[in-house]
């Protein structure tokens, strides 16, 4: 079965105490999110790397402290995390090249990496079967990313080593409901013993 593997919001910003917005423990799934990465790009499997990518004055920074402003040392992935054969997306209409790309850099400005005007499509022409799903923050942006990929109908799993939240009660409660809309968690060795 075809997979795609979502790697989300995994930025230094995030995953650093340095960062701008750091998730508290978020460096310590570094490893697992690097080797899923790497795992993916063995078996042939494409990595879709969400990315905030904001504005100096991006509207979401009324809601939250400024982060992962486009061009800076924060917006940028670990490069533990980034495979060799990459592409950036960038949020406005592109023409789609796969030829040989094994990560997928989706830049977003909102929680919702579906607001990338070219992800649908971009699912649409690879035909995954299967979507595994790691990254922070879980019960915002991983939430989001897993909710829409289940409403595609195709198996969803849920990284549950390789996620962090912000709130673990509200994570808590995102793994049930997708678990009851038959997501599944797994955890980074069964996705490499698979």
């Amino acid at each position: 079965m075809k997979a795609v593997y979502f790697d989300v919001d995994t930025q230094i910003d995030f995953l650093f105490p340095a960062g701008a917005l750091y998730v508290p423990g978020a460096e310590k799934i570094l490893d697992a999110i690097a080797r899923l990465n790497r795992h993916a790009a063995e078996k042939n499997a494409l990595v879709v790397s969400t990315m905030d990518a904001h504005s100096e004055n991006d509207p979401e920074f009324r809601s939250w402290p400024p982060h992962c402003v486009a061009g800076t040392w924060g917006q940028l992935k670990p490069a533990a995390t980034l495979l060799e054969k990459r592409t950036v997306l960038a949020n406005s209409p592109n023409k789609i090249d796969l030829l040989g790309v094994r990560q997928i850099l989706l830049e977003k400005q909102t929680f919702d990496c579906f607001t990338n005007v070219n992800l649908d499509a971009l699912l649409t022409n690879l035909q995954a079967g299967r979507y595994v799903v790691y990254g922070v923050v879980t019960e915002i942006c991983v939430k989001l990313a897993a909710f829409a990929l289940l409403k595609t109908g195709k198996r969803v799993e849920l990284v549950t080593d390789a996620v962090r939240s912000l709130n673990d009660a509200a994570a808590q409660e995102i793994l049930r409901e997708f678990t009851a809309l038959g997501g599944v968690l797994t955890s980074t060795s069964a996705i490499l013993a698979g």
